[in-house]
């Protein structure tokens, strides 16, 4: 895969250009907006890493005027600017993701993989991705920061209904049903498959709430 980075940050820029390297990436790293648009129409990328504060203008300039041009090139923003309001501006004007910083590396790994993939043709609705952990409904493949994941087949369709539904509460009733297997409807069961599912993709990914339910967050 072949990276355009534009990333003022000398400590991040070289960490991500390390990391690129290292699983076997090609990147170009830009510290400017100035010439960025040049650099992407004389040279094929398979996606773009982009950061807003930029010395010399706005990030999001960038992202209007490649995709004011009609250049599909698969973007994930990366910024410290966390309002609602700055992520919705930069979906509108085209980002195929937003990562708020600081960030882990491998989620930012998870998440480039995820909109290369999509932009390739994969069907967006079954590739599903939370925090570094990454979901493949097609191939029933679950991964964790890169690194495969084993699930059972009730834990994998357990989780598969908590990411198809992420940052929405489901109850007891509704992942009893939805993903457990007919015979296992009782509330230990499935207390015990969510301890085991947590063990193996994180505590961070699976979010009790007391009294209803559970939920998978989409950004942990």
């Amino acid at each position: 895969m072949k990276i355009l980075m534009i990333e003022d940050d000398l400590a991040i820029g070289q960490a991500l250009l390390s990391v690129f390297q290292d699983e076997g990436h090609t990147a170009v790293w830009l510290r400017l907006a100035q010439g960025a648009a040049a650099r992407m129409r004389s040279e094929s990328f398979d996606a773009v890493v982009l950061d807003l504060g930029l010395p010399d203008g706005d990030g999001t300039d960038v992202l209007r005027a490649l995709r004011d041009e009609g250049v599909r090139l698969p973007v994930l923003i990366i910024s410290a600017r966390d309002s609602l309001q700055d992520r919705l501006k930069g979906f509108d004007l085209g980002a195929d993701d937003y990562l708020i910083k600081p960030f882990e590396i491998p989620e930012l790994l998870v998440r480039l993989r995820a909109i290369v993939r999509r932009s390739h043709g994969a069907l967006e609705e079954n590739l599903w991705v939370a925090g570094d952990i990454e979901l493949d409904e097609n191939r029933m493949l679950v991964t964790r920061g890169g690194q495969s994941v084993t699930l059972s087949k009730t834990e994998f369709a357990l989780l598969l209904t908590l990411m198809k539904q992420a940052n929405r509460v489901l109850t007891r009733v509704e992942l009893e049903r939805r993903a457990l297997p007919s015979g296992e409807g009782q509330s230990q069961t499935l207390d015990v498959h969510i301890f085991n599912l947590r063990k193996k993709v994180g505590e961070g990914v699976i979010r009790t709430v007391r009294g209803v339910g559970y939920m998978v967050q989409r950004d942990v």
